[in-house]
């Protein structure tokens, strides 16, 4: 059995595939850490915007690198 994981934190993007629940095939983040440290914190609309644009990205990412 094949899963694809999708996790989003305040400031994070990230998809993996996982066979049978034990080998982790592909595991891709995106960070947006850079972009919110220039205002000292993380801005709750610049995150939610930057998850819309990077999330299906994220998951061709982890689809592809897992075959």
């Amino acid at each position: 059995m094949l899963i694809l994981g999708i996790e989003s934190s305040c400031d994070e993007t990230a998809a993996s595939v996982v066979k049978d629940g034990r080998e982790v095939l592909s595991d891709v983040i995106y960070s947006q850490a850079d972009i919110h440290s220039k205002y000292g914190g993380v801005v709750p609309e610049i995150a939610s915007r930057r998850h819309i644009e990077k999330v299906l990205y994220v998951i061709d990412k982890a689809l592809s690198d897992a075959n």
